[in-house]
């Protein structure tokens, strides 16, 4: 095994081959390594006296590092903070709804220098437009068997169990829509590391011509993608925003028709409404306005259809599709309702049916993190923290890994004087009343939604599931 190179010492000389340039706030060489004959590395060859006639400039690009200025011209057309190519399947927008909203006054008071006046009022439109909702939603918590193995292994710490239950139970709900089968796409948003898709293809075992899609705009770190060998199902990640994301042009579905599930765990705020115009305008209107087809297709189409249905009943009712959709269905677990965004937001008609607009939504989706912020009394020390930050506490929501935050919004900072447990139930209602605005986009869109708790508060407080069939395939599934 070959020795790692050695660790310039703190102070004296720096270790051979590496760069000269002391480094005053570490208190010790840099360790990058110089160019044969040279002293100092690229970076820091500005400073030394044989270079000291070429100057080092900070890329325009990217202040974090600097360049010859001679040599800039060159260094931008490859810097790696260059702006890339865009794919096909990248259109401007194209998810966002209307975002010339002007509706918005340009400064909102914080919630806590709202007036006792004005909170009241708003909690009573809250309380008028939740009223005849259901706030209590059923419980399908559940569970699928190729998860046992990993649930049960003693090595899991509480992080890693309560990861493990929420994906159970998310791919038990996808099975018990029967959305668990062969020739489809299951499009995950927010992928994170793709573990949610990693159970799902688990679970398909042999299944034929399953394509996954995993979006997410950040680079990731430990990605399972490259642990899926199987020959019938395929896994493409696509770093980009949802808000941009075209699936028509991503050749798997413009060319298969592969029907799509789109699938997420904790789709936070905005990204929900993102994803769902995606799925439902953006792609599945545009699949719908290609498929006028010769009459002789149509007819070899229903009699595929006939030939599926005959299958179901024999008892292959989740390995077959009876019909073709754009999108089959949606299971998504919704999360961060504080990080909505009226702009892109899918309920506006159902919040304006209400009489409510745009500042309401405002405040609500600021009064929905009181749901799951972890409130308690504090001492009398901890509650004079200054209004702004108290703010800004409010974002820090509990997202995925299941733990609670304790942040410092007693009743003391508010109008009204409102108690922990008032709050918390007022949060819970902000949440429902934006969740039921993308219900009712969801019906208005030719969809069966529905929203249910699909894990223990203890496991995520984000235990809300969003779940959709369009409207013929959930006619057929409850008959």
């Amino acid at each position: 095994m070959e020795a790692s190179a050695p660790t310039p010492p703190a102070t004296g000389f720096p270790a051979e081959g590496r760069c000269g340039y002391f480094v005053e706030k570490k208190k010790r060489f840099c360790r990058m390594v110089a160019a044969a004959g040279r002293r100092f590395c690229g970076e820091h060859a500005g400073v030394a006296e044989e270079e000291n006639t070429r100057k080092r400039i900070l890329c325009p690009l990217d202040p974090k590092h600097t360049v010859y200025e001679d040599q800039l011209a060159k260094h931008l057309k490859k810097c790696n903070s260059r702006e890339k190519p865009k794919p096909d399947f990248f259109i401007q927008d194209i998810n966002a709804g209307l975002t010339d909203e002007t509706e918005i006054p340009e400064q909102l008071v914080p919630i806590s220098s709202l007036s006792e006046e004005q909170m009241d009022n708003l909690i009573k439109k809250l309380r008028k437009a939740s009223e005849g909702l259901n706030s209590t939603l059923k419980h399908h918590i559940m569970s699928h068997p190729v998860l046992h193995d990993a649930l049960n292994d003693p090595k899991n710490g509480d992080s890693a169990t309560k990861h493990l239950k929420q994906q159970a139970s998310i791919l038990g709900n996808i099975e018990k829509l029967k959305l668990l089968g062969p020739r489809r796409c299951f499009v995950e948003f927010g992928a994170g590391r793709g573990k949610l898709s990693h159970w799902v293809d688990i679970a398909l075992k042999d299944a034929e011509n399953v394509h996954f899609i995993l979006v997410e705009k950040m680079t990731t770190r430990f990605k399972v993608d490259g642990k899926h060998k199987k020959k019938n199902s395929v896994f493409e990640r696509l770093q980009i925003d949802i808000q941009h994301l075209c699936l028509n042009r991503i050749p798997v579905l413009r060319e298969g028709k592969l029907p799509v599930v789109g699938i997420g765990k904790h789709l936070c705020g905005v990204a929900t409404d993102l994803a769902l115009r995606c799925l439902v305008e953006t792609y599945a209107a545009n699949c719908e306005e290609k498929s006028e087809e010769p009459l002789a297709k149509r007819i070899k189409n229903d009699k595929t259809a006939k030939e599926m249905k005959a299958l179901t009943k024999e008892g292959n009712e989740t390995l077959v599709p009876e019909k073709w959709t754009p999108v089959a269905g949606i299971v998504i677990a919704l999360c961060c309702h504080h990080r909505c965004d009226w702009r892109h937001y899918v309920g506006k008609e159902y919040f304006r049916s209400l009489g409510l607009g745009a500042v309401e939504f405002h405040y609500f989706q600021r009064m929905s993190s009181w749901a799951t912020c972890g409130m308690r009394r504090t001492s009398l020390e901890t509650s004079t923290i200054t209004t702004q930050r108290k703010d800004f506490q409010n974002d820090e929501e509990e997202h995925d890994d299941g733990g609670y935050r304790i942040t410092d919004d007693g009743a003391d900072g508010l109008p009204g004087l409102l108690t922990a447990e008032e709050k918390k139930q007022i949060g819970h209602l902000c949440k429902l009343l934006i969740d039921q605005g993308r219900v009712n986009y969801l019906q208005q869109q030719g969809f069966s939604p529905a929203l249910q708790y699909y894990t223990d508060p203890q496991v995520s407080l984000e235990n809300v599931l969003l779940t959709a069939l369009p409207e013929h395939s959930s006619t057929e599934t409850t008959a």
